[in-house]
């Protein structure tokens, strides 16, 4: 998320307590990254929501794996899916409004013309769940501990940070350290906040199944370890008459059953021991579904449209991994993986090929550099690949027809040319002399299936390919250690990166255990390209920075790219009301409700289906 000061809102003020003598400041309720915001201070609710919407009924939704502790934020412990719902933050983003931030706990923002600092006046009312007020001294300490103690995407998120500190009653101020940064006060508006008296007798870095005190619109009511967790909507919740919230937080509980896999998921919805369902494979979505209940109407099916971008997956390479230092054995692995033939013979034709890190927005690279990505680019041109300057990028194709000879022919003769030669039917590294092998670490059975040909295409290449799938907390412990060869990776993005990519792709990232940067991947010239993306001073720059860092990206063969979709699959079982209107970005079943009269319907159908 990026940063665009609001103007003509709350007009340029002198804010006592946080401005300098003289400085302009602008003072708002929302800060927007991509002109003003949506909805202006006199808002009262989201367009997509019911403000009337009734209280009350139970959503049941599905987790797999299990999970040992109760902060999401420290990298000891999965923890528990919701949990989230415990904590608010300084601001929240809308579904239908992703690049702006509106105040939640803070009531007011102040942000400086040159950027230089944000102050967050909180809201009188903010309180946690026993009642005690929310106050600047746990805004502080949130910082200082995520800082210190959190995951270690929170050191890279905060590194330009320079200051806390309080500068009125309820007033909090963050200054910044390196040059304007259009990010930064949006940044500081994601902060969690944390409460300070209560960590002070817990200890924060250690896992834990005490329910933590929150100051969100849930709490922990029930726990059953790697089975359940339940939470308990808090009636009294001091923000549940915001407009940010009215008509969202419906359910009296929210209840996640944890399941061992996907398989045995889809079965306990399909015997309505959940509610609602966001299918993720192509398969299970074109053939899993054909049931009594869908045939009834009990169950909705239905292809929700999203314009939000879709971010990069792919086959990721290790290259902390000796073997995986060569670039040309990145380029040529590449070649076996088929994806026309995957998609139209695995996927039911569901699926677009990713082509970019930042798919599906304006800030994804296509055709050969602008001038302006040029300028950008020229300084470091012999430090990167001649394709960077010379080819638009596009990853290996197929007729579909599975015939890939002539694409393993190409990646031969790459690897003949890097040095590589098959001994024995086996290829052989010509740094160690010894065969290459390769183990795809997976999470999920789902994707043995797509995996295995890619296996059998490798092994034509001389390469000794295996899979094996671990549970989750395996996967979880391993992936964090650095512990594979190749794991299905990448990034989600936003339609404004900034210093997320640092621990996406940035080099201190690449040694820092549970940072997001699981490639390794360490580009004096990434880094150089991500500051520019971070201080970008308007959307254009932004733009341009972010395309060129794309092509840096994807001609470093990182990854081999997969796949995205422009749509979510949903299932439901029909109890829920909501409203005719779809955020842009994705549905936020938060605004959905409980409807008494559709209860009764399924109930009734139900019934006579038994």
């Amino acid at each position: 998320m990026r940063f665009v000061p609001i103007a003509g809102i709350a007009g340029l003020v002198f804010a006592a307590g946080a401005a300098l003598a003289g400085e302009k400041v602008t003072v708002s309720h929302a800060l927007s990254l991509v002109g003003a915001p949506k909805y202006g201070p006199d808002f009262q609710w989201l367009d997509y929501v019911n403000p009337n919407a009734p209280k009350g009924g139970d959503l049941r939704l599905a987790a797999i794996g299990g999970y040992d502790s109760l902060n999401p934020y420290i990298i000891k412990g999965d923890a528990a899916a919701g949990i989230g719902f415990v904590y608010e933050t300084l601001m929240t983003s809308p579904r239908d409004d992703v690049t702006a931030e509106y105040g939640l706990i803070a009531e007011t923002i102040e942000v400086p013309e040159d950027l230089s600092w944000v102050a967050f006046t909180l809201r009188a009312e903010a309180r946690w769940h026993d009642g005690t007020p929310i106050t600047v001294d746990d805004v502080i300490y949130s910082l200082d501990v995520l800082k210190e103690k959190g995951m270690p995407f929170y050191r890279f998120y905060y590194a330009n940070v320079e200051k806390a500190e309080q500068v009125g009653e309820r007033k909090v101020r963050f200054s910044f350290s390196g040059p304007p940064n259009r990010e930064l006060p949006q940044i500081m508006g994601q902060l969690p906040v944390l409460p300070k008296a209560y960590f002070e007798t817990h200890e924060f870095e250690k896992t834990s199944l005490e329910p933590p005190l929150g100051s969100g619109p849930y709490r922990v009511e029930k726990l059953d370890p790697g089975r359940s967790i339940t939470y308990r909507r808090v009636e009294d919740w001091w923000g549940r008459d915001l407009p940010i919230n009215r008509g969202r937080y419906n359910f009296d509980t929210i209840r996640y059953d944890y399941y061992r896999d996907q398989t045995i998921s889809l079965e306990a919805f399909k015997a309505r021991e959940y509610d609602y369902r966001a299918e993720n494979t192509s398969k299970v979505w074109a053939t899993g579904y054909d049931f009594p209940a869908i045939e009834k109407g009990l169950v909705i099916k239905e292809e929700v449209p999203h314009e939000r971008p879709t971010g990069m997956q792919g086959f990721a390479f290790n290259l902390r991994r000796a073997v995986f230092q060569n670039r040309a054995l990145r380029e040529a692995l590449a070649y076996a993986f088929d994806f026309e033939w995957t998609n139209e013979n695995l996927f039911y034709g569901q699926y677009t090929r990713t082509k970019s890190y930042f798919s599906n927005s304006e800030l994804a690279s296509h055709g050969l550099p602008s001038a302006d990505e040029l300028a950008i680019l020229e300084p470091y041109r012999d430090q990167l690949p001649p394709e960077v300057f010379t080819t638009a990028y596009a990853p290996p194709e197929t007729d579909g027809t599975g015939n890939i000879r002539g694409n393993l022919r190409k990646a031969l003769k790459i690897l003949r040319d890097a040095g590589y030669k098959i001994v024995d039917k086996k290829l052989i590294d010509p740094a160690s002399g010894e065969p290459i092998e390769i183990e795809f670490l997976l999470i999920s059975p789902a994707f043995e299936r797509i995996v295995a040909p890619i296996v059998a295409n490798l092994e034509r290449l001389g390469v000794v390919a295996r899979i094996r799938t671990v549970d989750p907390a395996q996967y979880q412990n391993r992936v964090r250690d650095f512990d594979f060869d190749m794991i299905v990776g990448g990034a989600g993005q936003s339609e404004s990166p900034g210093n997320e990519q640092r621990d996406f792709w940035g080099s201190e990232a690449a040694d820092q255990p549970g940072s997001r940067n699981t490639m390794g991947i360490k580009n004096p010239v990434i880094d150089a390209l991500i500051d520019k993306v971070i201080f970008a001073p308007d959307r254009a720059s932004l733009v341009t920075a972010t395309r060129a860092l794309d092509r840096v990206l994807l001609w470093g063969y990182y990854l081999i790219p997969n796949w995205h979709l422009r749509y979510e699959r949903l299932a439901y079982w029909d109890k829920f009301g909501k409203t005719r209107t779809t955020p842009k970005y994705g549905t936020d079943i938060l605004a959905w409700w409980i409807d008494a009269e559709k209860v009764a319907a399924l109930e009734r159908g139900a019934a006579s289906t038994d």
